[in-house]
């Protein structure tokens, strides 16, 4: 239930309005299928900003069964449609000494950008990091993932670039009440959205399924 704080711009016409909140899943191991469905209708170009090289279709399969949902964490945001538009990870470390330490990824369809989800999604996991304990949170970026950088930039991290890498970190201050009972509040609030835009899915496809059976029984006459 993430505020989008956006200015009116130029993507108002080729994008529709986001919602004043954006409802943000936490996603679980019954997901991968719909996590690669996202991360396999990336673009080339968008694929190597996300993942630093030019993942094929098999590498992302593997990186999704990889996924250690006891240790990381999966965001994500779809549409009416139930279709995976917005994706994060946020990526904790396996060593105990550096469990203060996590690192933030995201990626966006093309076709759903200019609406804040990025910022969004950032935001969603610096909360979840805060309640984890974490104090340092960690980007990893090329450097010409220029819409990533900003979104850290704007946050307040320090970014350094290293050649065609850049690496951003933001110091995190501890969790208190607030962070915790929001946390709390947006995963309800995101659950109850997707099990009614899944209801909703499947009311329209029944009638969609109605109207064809209709169609077949009752062609049109010349």
């Amino acid at each position: 239930m993430i505020a989008i704080k956006e200015s009116p711009t130029a993507t108002a016409d080729r994008n529709p309005p986001a919602p004043a909140m954006v409802p943000i899943r936490t996603l679980e191991p019954a997901d991968r299928a719909w996590i690669a469905r996202h991360l396999l209708e990336l673009n080339p170009a968008d694929r190597y900003l996300r993942f630093g090289y030019s993942a094929n279709d098999e590498q992302i399969h593997r990186y999704v069964e990889q996924l250690d949902f006891d240790r990381d964490e999966v965001f994500g945001i779809c549409n009416r449609q139930l279709e995976p538009i917005a994706l994060a990870h946020l990526a904790f470390p396996e060593p105990a000494e550096h469990k203060q330490c996590a690192e933030f990824g995201v990626s966006v369809l093309e076709r759903a950008r200019g609406r804040g989800f990025g910022s969004c999604l950032f935001e969603r996991a610096v909360m979840h990091a805060r309640n984890e304990g974490v104090s340092m949170l960690f980007v990893h970026a090329l450097s010409q993932n220029t819409a990533m950088l900003k979104i850290a930039r704007n946050a307040g991290a320090s970014v350094r670039r290293d050649g065609p890498e850049t690496e951003a970190y933001l110091q995190l201050p501890p969790a208190n009440l607030d962070t915790r009972v929001a946390e709390l509040v947006e995963q309800q609030f995101a659950e109850m959205d997707y099990q009614f835009k899944r209801q909703a899915k499947q009311f329209w496809d029944f009638l969609a399924s109605v109207q064809e059976v209709r169609r077949e029984h009752h062609p049109p006459t010349q």
